[in-house]
């Protein structure tokens, strides 16, 4: 691999998807920003370009199939992409049976689907370049099947699982995957219609992490060739270790 890659992250209009392109680019010469919010995502794309970085600005809705096609099509014109951050995501908050199945549908398809179909698209470009890394968003949930968010977690299991998988494929070909399960962060995904009733203080100070060590100890992890399933924050890791 060139020393400076071409990067593509969904999601990275804010948050843990903005905090990762700040600090990928270092290690790139471009980054491919993927999210539906066209003006925040210039927002972080001409931060980077103040850095010397190249962006590219795909403004695309990952949960239909027009918007998937577009970004793959972005990957064989911009790349080779050799890393990949499967960042995009959201929650919903209610019983199963008494939510909106279209929007759980929409969950399934950007949790699972996009990431597949992303997966699969950058892979033999990476083999080609000789290496590469994908990180895929999942969650601290993928531990606790919990009541009212019962999809949510079941598709980050899932991520777990299948990171695992493909990391047994690709090892090879010296590709890295990791699934990364944050805890608790301050970002705005508690900040949307489905979480109104749902209290920031109504958990510990001290479960909280920021955008910036979620991100700093997922690179270190995969810099490290650390195991596939990584969890941020030590107290995170502790209370897996002891469910």
């Amino acid at each position: 691999m060139t020393d400076k890659a071409i990067a593509l992250v969904t999601g990275a209009s804010s948050g843990l998807g903005a905090e990762f392109c700040r600090q990928l680019a270092e290690r790139c010469r471009k980054i491919i920003l993927v999210g539906r919010r066209r003006a925040l995502l210039e927002d972080v794309a001409s931060s980077l370009r103040e850095k010397g970085l190249e962006t590219v600005v795909v403004a695309e809705d990952l949960t239909t199939e027009l918007g998937l096609t577009k970004v793959v099509e972005k990957i064989r014109q911009q790349g080779p992409v050799t890393i990949l951050v499967n960042n995009a995501g959201f929650g919903t908050n209610g019983p199963f049976v008494d939510t909106d199945l279209a929007l759980q549908q929409k969950m399934v398809d950007l949790h699972i689907s996009a990431t597949l179909r992303l997966s699969r698209a950058v892979i033999p470009y990476m083999k080609e370049a000789g290496g590469g890394s994908i990180i895929n968003l999942s969650s601290l949930g993928a531990f606790f099947p919990m009541k009212d968010i019962a999809v949510y977690v079941a598709s980050k299991a899932f991520l777990n699982t299948f990171s695992e998988s493909l990391q047994k494929e690709v090892a090879r070909d010296n590709i890295r995957v990791q699934s990364l399960c944050p805890g608790f962060t301050h970002t705005d995904f508690h900040g949307r219609d489905e979480f109104d009733n749902f209290d920031k203080n109504s958990i510990p100070a001290e479960m909280w992490m920021t955008s910036e060590a979620v991100v700093t100890e997922s690179l270190q992890a995969l810099d490290a060739g650390e195991q596939v399933v990584f969890i941020a924050g030590e107290q995170n890791r502790a209370m897996v270790a002891g469910r």
